[in-house]
Protein backbone atom coordinates (compact mmCIF):
# COMPACT_ATOMS: atom_id res chain seq x y z
CA UNK A 1 0.00 0.00 0.00
CA UNK A 2 0.70 3.35 -0.74
CA UNK A 3 1.87 5.85 1.96
CA UNK A 4 0.83 9.72 1.90
CA UNK A 5 2.59 12.04 4.45
CA UNK A 6 0.52 15.38 5.51
CA UNK A 7 1.46 18.74 7.14
CA UNK A 8 -0.88 21.88 7.79
CA UNK A 9 -1.02 25.21 7.94
CA UNK A 10 -2.62 27.84 9.86
CA UNK A 11 -3.14 31.75 9.91
CA UNK A 12 -6.78 33.09 10.66
CA UNK A 13 -8.19 34.50 13.69
CA UNK A 14 -11.77 34.29 13.79
CA UNK A 15 -13.44 32.47 16.41
CA UNK A 16 -15.84 29.69 16.38
CA UNK A 17 -18.29 27.64 17.86
CA UNK A 18 -17.81 23.86 18.25
CA UNK A 19 -19.07 20.56 18.98
CA UNK A 20 -18.70 17.80 21.27
CA UNK A 21 -16.80 16.11 18.99
CA UNK A 22 -14.51 19.48 18.98
CA UNK A 23 -15.30 20.11 15.18
CA UNK A 24 -17.07 23.37 14.35
CA UNK A 25 -20.22 23.33 14.41
CA UNK A 26 -20.86 25.36 11.13
CA UNK A 27 -18.34 23.14 8.68
CA UNK A 28 -21.08 21.75 7.08
CA UNK A 29 -22.19 25.42 6.30
CA UNK A 30 -19.25 25.91 3.47
CA UNK A 31 -20.49 22.53 1.96
CA UNK A 32 -20.39 24.27 -1.27
CA UNK A 33 -17.13 26.71 -0.49
CA UNK A 34 -14.73 25.36 -3.35
CA UNK A 35 -11.95 28.02 -2.64
CA UNK A 36 -8.04 26.31 -2.86
CA UNK A 37 -5.60 28.68 -1.44
CA UNK A 38 -2.68 28.51 -3.91
CA UNK A 39 0.40 26.35 -2.30
CA UNK A 40 3.33 28.93 -3.25
CA UNK A 41 3.52 31.59 -1.00
CA UNK A 42 4.60 34.86 -3.15
CA UNK A 43 4.02 37.37 -0.29
CA UNK A 44 2.07 37.41 3.04
CA UNK A 45 1.72 40.41 5.89
CA UNK A 46 0.25 39.99 8.99
CA UNK A 47 1.63 43.22 10.18
CA UNK A 48 3.34 41.62 13.76
CA UNK A 49 6.86 42.82 12.06
CA UNK A 50 5.37 46.37 12.52
CA UNK A 51 5.20 49.01 15.26
CA UNK A 52 1.91 50.41 16.37
CA UNK A 53 1.21 53.35 15.02
CA UNK A 54 3.39 53.55 12.14
CA UNK A 55 2.60 52.93 8.33
CA UNK A 56 3.17 49.35 7.37
CA UNK A 57 6.75 48.87 5.66
CA UNK A 58 5.10 46.94 2.22
CA UNK A 59 2.72 49.29 1.49
CA UNK A 60 1.91 52.42 -0.17
CA UNK A 61 -0.77 55.37 -0.17
CA UNK A 62 -2.33 58.34 -1.57
CA UNK A 63 -3.59 59.47 2.09
CA UNK A 64 -2.54 57.81 5.22
CA UNK A 65 -3.05 54.42 7.63
CA UNK A 66 -1.34 52.60 10.19
CA UNK A 67 -0.70 49.49 12.01
CA UNK A 68 -3.04 48.94 15.26
CA UNK A 69 -4.36 46.96 17.67
CA UNK A 70 -8.04 46.24 18.06
CA UNK A 71 -10.76 45.13 20.92
CA UNK A 72 -12.67 43.60 18.75
CA UNK A 73 -10.45 41.17 16.98
CA UNK A 74 -6.85 39.98 18.06
CA UNK A 75 -3.50 40.69 16.44
CA UNK A 76 -2.24 43.15 14.29
CA UNK A 77 -4.13 45.12 11.86
CA UNK A 78 -3.51 47.89 9.02
CA UNK A 79 -6.28 50.41 9.41
CA UNK A 80 -6.84 52.27 6.16
CA UNK A 81 -7.99 55.63 6.68
CA UNK A 82 -10.95 57.29 4.40
CA UNK A 83 -10.35 58.73 1.25
CA UNK A 84 -7.04 56.56 1.11
CA UNK A 85 -6.48 54.73 -1.90
CA UNK A 86 -3.95 51.98 -0.43
CA UNK A 87 -1.85 49.45 -2.86
CA UNK A 88 1.24 47.12 -1.86
CA UNK A 89 4.38 49.22 -2.58
CA UNK A 90 6.29 46.45 -4.61
CA UNK A 91 2.76 45.21 -6.60
CA UNK A 92 1.93 41.59 -6.99
CA UNK A 93 4.67 39.03 -8.67
CA UNK A 94 2.70 38.59 -11.82
CA UNK A 95 1.60 34.50 -12.40
CA UNK A 96 -1.50 33.10 -14.61
CA UNK A 97 -3.04 31.28 -11.44
CA UNK A 98 -3.11 32.78 -8.20
CA UNK A 99 -4.94 33.53 -4.80
CA UNK A 100 -5.46 36.49 -2.70
CA UNK A 101 -6.67 35.94 0.88
CA UNK A 102 -6.85 38.40 4.14
CA UNK A 103 -9.58 39.22 7.08
CA UNK A 104 -11.31 42.46 7.01
CA UNK A 105 -13.67 44.70 8.93
CA UNK A 106 -14.85 47.93 8.45
CA UNK A 107 -15.70 50.92 10.63
CA UNK A 108 -17.45 53.92 9.96
CA UNK A 109 -19.60 56.55 11.71
CA UNK A 110 -22.12 57.65 10.07
CA UNK A 111 -25.33 55.71 9.25
CA UNK A 112 -25.55 55.61 5.94
CA UNK A 113 -24.88 52.84 2.75
CA UNK A 114 -22.00 53.20 1.20
CA UNK A 115 -19.57 50.74 -0.64
CA UNK A 116 -15.89 50.23 -0.25
CA UNK A 117 -13.53 49.25 -3.43
CA UNK A 118 -11.14 46.34 -4.16
CA UNK A 119 -9.12 46.78 -7.53
CA UNK A 120 -7.10 44.38 -9.15
CA UNK A 121 -5.31 45.78 -11.89
CA UNK A 122 -2.42 45.26 -14.50
CA UNK A 123 -0.68 48.56 -13.97
CA UNK A 124 1.76 48.23 -16.91
CA UNK A 125 1.04 51.29 -19.42
CA UNK A 126 3.50 50.76 -22.66
CA UNK A 127 5.99 49.07 -20.86
CA UNK A 128 6.23 51.00 -18.10
CA UNK A 129 5.10 49.76 -14.49
CA UNK A 130 3.12 53.01 -12.87
CA UNK A 131 3.85 52.38 -9.08
CA UNK A 132 2.72 55.66 -6.87
CA UNK A 133 2.68 58.14 -9.72
CA UNK A 134 -0.33 56.67 -11.54
CA UNK A 135 -2.36 56.03 -8.44
CA UNK A 136 -3.64 59.67 -7.97
CA UNK A 137 -6.83 59.94 -5.74
CA UNK A 138 -8.74 60.58 -8.46
CA UNK A 139 -7.76 57.39 -10.79
CA UNK A 140 -10.94 55.07 -10.35
CA UNK A 141 -9.64 52.81 -12.64
CA UNK A 142 -6.01 52.74 -12.89
CA UNK A 143 -3.38 51.05 -15.07
CA UNK A 144 -4.01 49.27 -17.93
CA UNK A 145 -6.84 46.73 -17.17
CA UNK A 146 -8.63 45.82 -14.32
CA UNK A 147 -11.75 44.77 -12.39
CA UNK A 148 -12.78 47.00 -9.28
CA UNK A 149 -15.17 45.40 -7.28
CA UNK A 150 -17.51 47.97 -5.04
CA UNK A 151 -18.70 46.38 -1.83
CA UNK A 152 -22.23 47.58 0.11
CA UNK A 153 -22.30 48.23 3.67
CA UNK A 154 -25.01 48.12 6.10
CA UNK A 155 -24.89 50.61 9.31
CA UNK A 156 -25.69 48.20 12.27
CA UNK A 157 -27.41 45.72 10.21
CA UNK A 158 -30.27 47.84 10.21
CA UNK A 159 -30.59 49.01 6.22
CA UNK A 160 -32.72 47.24 4.23
CA UNK A 161 -30.47 45.21 1.41
CA UNK A 162 -32.47 45.98 -1.10
CA UNK A 163 -31.28 49.18 -0.88
CA UNK A 164 -27.34 48.36 -1.98
CA UNK A 165 -25.61 45.35 -3.55
CA UNK A 166 -22.04 44.49 -4.55
CA UNK A 167 -21.09 45.59 -8.06
CA UNK A 168 -18.62 45.57 -9.96
CA UNK A 169 -16.94 47.39 -13.81
CA UNK A 170 -14.34 45.53 -15.73
CA UNK A 171 -12.46 47.65 -17.78
CA UNK A 172 -9.91 48.06 -20.20
CA UNK A 173 -7.79 51.59 -20.23
CA UNK A 174 -6.39 50.67 -23.96
CA UNK A 175 -9.84 49.92 -25.83
CA UNK A 176 -11.67 52.44 -23.49
CA UNK A 177 -14.13 49.40 -23.35
CA UNK A 178 -15.73 48.50 -19.78
CA UNK A 179 -18.52 46.11 -18.45
CA UNK A 180 -20.65 46.64 -15.85
CA UNK A 181 -22.14 43.92 -13.12
CA UNK A 182 -23.45 42.53 -10.04
CA UNK A 183 -23.31 40.13 -7.53
CA UNK A 184 -23.55 36.40 -8.79
CA UNK A 185 -26.49 36.44 -6.71
CA UNK A 186 -28.05 38.57 -3.99
CA UNK A 187 -24.83 38.43 -1.56
CA UNK A 188 -25.46 39.69 2.08
CA UNK A 189 -24.03 42.82 2.56
CA UNK A 190 -21.27 43.91 4.87
CA UNK A 191 -22.18 44.47 8.47
CA UNK A 192 -20.00 47.21 10.19
CA UNK A 193 -17.64 45.93 12.75
CA UNK A 194 -18.10 42.08 11.56
CA UNK A 195 -15.19 39.81 10.66
CA UNK A 196 -15.01 38.81 7.13
CA UNK A 197 -12.38 36.19 5.03
CA UNK A 198 -12.06 37.51 1.80
CA UNK A 199 -10.64 35.07 -0.90
CA UNK A 200 -9.84 35.50 -4.21
CA UNK A 201 -8.95 33.41 -6.81
CA UNK A 202 -7.79 33.99 -10.73
CA UNK A 203 -7.45 31.42 -13.56
CA UNK A 204 -6.19 33.24 -16.04
CA UNK A 205 -9.23 35.76 -17.24
CA UNK A 206 -11.41 33.76 -14.57
CA UNK A 207 -12.42 35.37 -11.59
CA UNK A 208 -14.00 34.24 -8.20
CA UNK A 209 -14.06 35.63 -4.92
CA UNK A 210 -15.63 34.06 -1.56
CA UNK A 211 -16.55 36.39 1.45
CA UNK A 212 -17.02 33.64 3.74
CA UNK A 213 -18.40 30.85 2.98
CA UNK A 214 -20.81 32.75 -0.18
CA UNK A 215 -19.40 32.90 -3.51
CA UNK A 216 -19.88 36.44 -4.30
CA UNK A 217 -18.43 36.93 -7.71
CA UNK A 218 -17.67 33.82 -10.60
CA UNK A 219 -16.52 36.37 -13.67
CA UNK A 220 -15.38 34.38 -16.64
CA UNK A 221 -13.89 37.54 -18.47
CA UNK A 222 -12.39 39.70 -15.53
CA UNK A 223 -9.37 40.39 -17.20
CA UNK A 224 -7.97 40.41 -20.71
CA UNK A 225 -6.46 37.55 -22.42
CA UNK A 226 -2.55 37.73 -21.01
CA UNK A 227 -2.88 40.20 -19.15
CA UNK A 228 -0.57 40.95 -16.15
CA UNK A 229 -2.40 41.66 -12.98
CA UNK A 230 0.25 42.94 -10.96
CA UNK A 231 -1.20 45.68 -8.25
CA UNK A 232 -4.32 45.42 -5.73
CA UNK A 233 -5.60 48.41 -4.31
CA UNK A 234 -8.18 49.16 -1.46
CA UNK A 235 -9.93 52.55 -0.95
CA UNK A 236 -12.43 53.66 1.89
CA UNK A 237 -15.04 56.62 0.99
CA UNK A 238 -14.21 59.77 2.80
CA UNK A 239 -18.53 60.49 2.85
CA UNK A 240 -18.91 58.09 6.55
CA UNK A 241 -15.60 58.29 7.81
CA UNK A 242 -15.26 54.69 6.89
CA UNK A 243 -12.25 52.61 7.93
CA UNK A 244 -10.84 49.73 6.78
CA UNK A 245 -9.46 46.90 8.90
CA UNK A 246 -6.97 44.71 6.93
CA UNK A 247 -4.44 41.55 8.08
CA UNK A 248 -3.11 37.79 7.33
CA UNK A 249 -2.79 39.24 3.85
CA UNK A 250 -1.45 36.25 1.43
CA UNK A 251 -1.02 36.52 -2.28
CA UNK A 252 0.15 32.65 -3.56
CA UNK A 253 0.59 31.28 -6.64
CA UNK A 254 -2.03 28.80 -7.59
CA UNK A 255 -0.83 27.36 -10.83
CA UNK A 256 0.41 24.10 -10.29
CA UNK A 257 -2.27 21.25 -10.77
CA UNK A 258 -2.53 19.50 -6.91
CA UNK A 259 -3.92 16.18 -8.25
CA UNK A 260 -1.23 15.99 -10.68
CA UNK A 261 1.79 17.06 -8.62
CA UNK A 262 0.74 14.66 -5.79
CA UNK A 263 0.82 11.40 -8.77
CA UNK A 264 3.89 12.58 -10.44
CA UNK A 265 6.05 13.78 -8.00
CA UNK A 266 4.79 12.20 -4.59
CA UNK A 267 4.49 15.70 -2.87
CA UNK A 268 1.36 17.93 -2.26
CA UNK A 269 1.96 21.18 0.06
CA UNK A 270 -1.44 22.86 1.28
CA UNK A 271 -1.89 25.77 2.86
CA UNK A 272 -5.93 25.86 3.00
CA UNK A 273 -6.53 24.25 5.89
CA UNK A 274 -6.62 26.79 8.64
CA UNK A 275 -6.98 27.05 12.22
CA UNK A 276 -7.45 29.59 15.13
CA UNK A 277 -3.75 31.29 16.32
CA UNK A 278 -3.33 28.45 19.29
CA UNK A 279 -6.01 26.28 18.34
CA UNK A 280 -6.49 22.82 16.83
CA UNK A 281 -10.08 22.83 15.46
CA UNK A 282 -10.61 22.93 11.67
CA UNK A 283 -11.71 26.43 10.68
CA UNK A 284 -14.53 25.70 8.05
CA UNK A 285 -12.90 27.70 5.30
CA UNK A 286 -10.81 25.02 5.65
CA UNK A 287 -13.94 22.75 3.29
CA UNK A 288 -12.49 23.30 0.13
CA UNK A 289 -9.02 22.40 0.96
CA UNK A 290 -10.13 19.11 2.60
CA UNK A 291 -12.21 18.36 -0.33
CA UNK A 292 -9.90 18.22 -2.37
CA UNK A 293 -7.33 15.95 -0.15
CA UNK A 294 -10.81 13.55 0.32
CA UNK A 295 -11.34 13.06 -3.45
CA UNK A 296 -7.37 12.25 -4.17
CA UNK A 297 -7.65 9.37 -1.22
CA UNK A 298 -10.96 8.38 -2.82
CA UNK A 299 -9.78 8.11 -6.28
CA UNK A 300 -6.78 6.20 -5.10
CA UNK A 301 -8.31 3.56 -2.23
CA UNK A 302 -5.24 2.02 -2.29
CA UNK A 303 -3.28 4.99 -0.44
CA UNK A 304 -2.37 5.38 3.59
CA UNK A 305 -1.93 8.47 4.76
CA UNK A 306 0.28 9.69 7.85
CA UNK A 307 -0.35 13.11 8.44
CA UNK A 308 1.68 15.44 10.68
CA UNK A 309 1.64 18.56 11.58
CA UNK A 310 4.00 21.69 11.24
CA UNK A 311 4.17 25.24 12.81
CA UNK A 312 6.34 28.20 12.98
CA UNK A 313 8.78 29.07 15.85
CA UNK A 314 6.90 31.43 17.78
CA UNK A 315 6.21 30.06 21.59
CA UNK A 316 7.17 27.48 23.38
CA UNK A 317 8.77 24.45 21.56
CA UNK A 318 7.21 21.95 23.36
CA UNK A 319 3.70 23.37 23.39
CA UNK A 320 3.85 24.00 19.23
CA UNK A 321 4.67 20.22 19.01
CA UNK A 322 1.43 19.21 21.08
CA UNK A 323 -0.26 21.48 19.11
CA UNK A 324 0.42 20.09 15.79
CA UNK A 325 0.18 16.74 16.94
CA UNK A 326 -3.75 17.43 17.90
CA UNK A 327 -4.07 19.72 14.80
CA UNK A 328 -3.46 16.65 12.26
CA UNK A 329 -5.39 14.30 14.77
CA UNK A 330 -8.13 17.32 13.89
CA UNK A 331 -8.11 16.92 10.27
CA UNK A 332 -8.26 12.93 10.26
CA UNK A 333 -11.57 13.40 12.26
CA UNK A 334 -13.04 15.95 9.53
CA UNK A 335 -11.51 13.25 6.71
CA UNK A 336 -13.35 10.50 8.71
CA UNK A 337 -16.58 12.13 9.93
CA UNK A 338 -17.11 14.36 6.94
CA UNK A 339 -15.82 12.90 4.07
CA UNK A 340 -15.86 9.03 4.82
CA UNK A 341 -12.93 8.45 4.75
CA UNK A 342 -11.63 4.84 6.34
CA UNK A 343 -10.00 5.49 9.46
CA UNK A 344 -8.05 2.68 8.95
CA UNK A 345 -6.33 4.48 6.26
CA UNK A 346 -4.99 6.78 8.25
CA UNK A 347 -2.35 7.82 11.45
CA UNK A 348 -1.16 11.19 12.82
CA UNK A 349 1.81 12.54 13.89
CA UNK A 350 3.31 16.47 14.64
CA UNK A 351 6.74 17.86 14.19
CA UNK A 352 6.17 21.30 15.86
CA UNK A 353 8.69 23.94 14.24
CA UNK A 354 11.45 21.02 14.51
CA UNK A 355 11.25 21.21 10.39
CA UNK A 356 11.10 24.46 8.59
CA UNK A 357 11.25 24.78 5.08
CA UNK A 358 12.48 28.42 5.63
CA UNK A 359 13.88 30.52 8.22
CA UNK A 360 11.64 31.90 10.84
CA UNK A 361 13.06 35.62 10.71
CA UNK A 362 10.02 36.70 8.59
CA UNK A 363 6.30 36.99 8.81
CA UNK A 364 6.43 35.84 4.99
CA UNK A 365 8.65 32.66 5.84
CA UNK A 366 6.83 31.87 9.20
CA UNK A 367 3.62 31.65 6.98
CA UNK A 368 5.24 29.21 4.15
CA UNK A 369 6.18 27.04 7.65
CA UNK A 370 2.85 26.79 9.10
CA UNK A 371 1.77 23.80 6.36
CA UNK A 372 0.23 20.72 5.66
CA UNK A 373 2.70 18.52 3.13
CA UNK A 374 1.23 14.96 1.53
CA UNK A 375 4.03 12.82 0.49
CA UNK A 376 3.22 9.76 -1.17
CA UNK A 377 5.58 6.88 -0.18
Amino acid sequence: MTTIKILLTAFVIVSMVTTASGQSSDFKTYSNYDFVAGNKVLFFDDFTSGNVGDFPVMWNTTGSGEVVTTDKYSGKWFRINPSSMTFLDAGLKPVENFTVEFDLFIIKDEDNLETVQISLFSSDIDGEVTGYDGLAPTDLYPGKSGIVLNFATVFNNNADETDGEHTYRVYNNETQKGLDGKATKKASLLELGKLYKFSFWVQKTRLRLYINEEKVFDIQRAFPEKSKIDQIRFWAPEFGETYLYITNFRYADATEDTRSKFLTEGKLISYGIYFDSGKDIVKPQSYGAVKEIATILSENPGVKVLIVGHTDSDGDDAMNLDLSKRRSENVKKVLVSEFKIDVNRITTDGKGESEPIADNKTTENKAKNRRVEFIKQ
